[in-house]
């Protein structure tokens, strides 16, 4: 405990007595830190802006499509048509249990909307309750999403995206109140709240006019769905579901399953995998840039301690000439060197803490800065930093103070 204080008042005494180099020091310390973290903040908060658009289009889902065979199958020509239904998807619901939620999609472009003087085109569609969650399609306060009476009774109701919503109805609230669909009237019982997409399935949620799948197939008259939206009990179950899924609906519709184009399939789970991987090189790429500009700077630290060595060289070779063993001097010129860096350190984290915090008072929901996300030191983040830190702190200051401990008591003391 001595020693460690010991170590401190030296330390101290060399701010004091050197406050310009100090000074120049810490803030390159500072500088590289910073760089360190904002670069890595920056790059998590972009990652988790553009994950949680994806998943706002799409949550931990698979969505099949019919296709057309390229294949002959049990004497069955290629080019066939494929065509799902909703029997297709209560068929998977209940022969595959890793599936936790399924819904039948039907849509129908350039559907005409009206609410008095107003109105607007849009892609409706008919799903079932599921689809909330899968799709994140959460309503606002006061409002709901469709749900099975809804669907038991095909019921006229209607859930608005925000967009559409605020173009027809303005600032008024549109629960409640009735709009024509093709100039049928429909109740609107809920609306979307706000959200941020990166992929676009037939255009963005904002715009779209969801009713009930028993509703919208019997006003279109539909027989086939476009497509069948699905969620897997665990991430991990996805390749197994969808070999599943390709193997009974190949009997049912007579394709090969080996046949990838006759059923279609998008993969939500694996283009979020790869996300997360191409982020993480990001992240990677951006840390090491960040690295450089500290590791340059610890360079400066080394050089200080060479001449700090240089000038304490007969004050060196007293302290071993009544004993003082190398290791401590090495741990002496070790801890000034870690000392100088955690001082210029704590600076650059504060620095990046109070940028952080100024950019995070911009309006950053707005374009074009939606997508640039919200700038976050995570214990990730802070981990690394620190650990930068140390780790340069400790480069910097183990050569020299290896210099420290092989001087020559005689020699240095008789240096001037």
């Amino acid at each position: 405990m001595m020693a460690i204080w010991h170590y401190i008042r030296e330390f101290l005494f060399d701010l004091k007595v050197q406050k310009t180099r100090a000074i120049l020091t810490a803030s390159a310390v500072a500088w590289g830190t910073m760089a360190v973290s904002l670069l890595l903040a920056f790059g998590e908060g972009l990652k988790d802006r553009m994950i949680t658009s994806m998943l706002n289009s799409g949550e931990r889902i698979l969505i099949l499509y019919g296709g057309q065979t390229t294949k002959s199958y049990r004497g069955l020509p290629p080019g066939r048509r494929i065509r799902l239904t909703e029997e297709d998807a209560i068929f998977l619901k209940e022969s595959i249990p890793e599936i936790e939620m399924i819904s039948p999609h039907y849509g129908r472009w350039n559907t005409r909307l009206r609410y008095g003087a107003k109105a607007a085109v849009t892609y409706a569609v008919g799903v079932g309750p599921p689809f909330e969650i899968m799709r994140r399609m959460y309503p606002t306060a006061g409002g709901r999403f469709i749900n099975e009476k809804d669907v038991q009774k095909r019921r006229r109701v209607v859930f608005l995206g925000h967009e559409i919503a605020r173009e027809l109805f303005g600032n008024e609230s549109p629960v409640g109140k009735q709009l024509l669909i093709e100039g049928i009237p429909f109740r609107v019982i809920g609306v979307m709240q706000k959200k941020l997409q990166m992929s676009m399935n037939n255009g963005p949620d904002s715009r779209r006019a969801v009713m009930p799948l028993s509703t919208f197939r019997t006003l279109f008259g539909r027989l086939y769905v476009n497509q069948i939206v699905i969620r897997p009990r665990e991430p991990e179950q996805a390749e197994l579901l969808k070999r599943k899924v390709r193997r009974l609906l190949a009997l049912r519709h007579r394709f090969d399953p080996s046949d990838s184009s006759a059923l279609p399939i998008w993969d939500f789970i694996e283009e979020e995998r790869i996300i997360r991987a191409i982020f993480l090189g990001l992240q990677i790429f951006l840390g090491i840039v960040g690295g450089l500009t500290l590791f340059v700077a610890g360079i400066g630290v080394a050089n200080i301690m060479f001449v700090i060595v240089k000038e304490r060289t007969r004050e060196i070779g007293i302290k071993m000439a009544v004993g003082a063993r190398k290791i401590h001097i090495i741990s002496q010129f070790l801890f000034e060197a870690v000392a100088m860096t955690g001082l210029g350190g704590i600076m650059g984290l504060l620095g990046s803490l109070i940028i952080i915090f100024l950019i995070r008072l911009l309006p950053l929901d707005q374009p074009p800065l939606q997508y640039l996300g919200k700038p976050t030191l995570s214990p990730n983040v802070l981990a690394i930093s620190i650990g930068a830190l140390v780790l340069i702190g400790i480069m910097a200051g183990l050569l020299p103070a290896r210099r420290a401990a092989s001087v020559d008591p005689v020699e240095s003391l008789r240096y001037e």
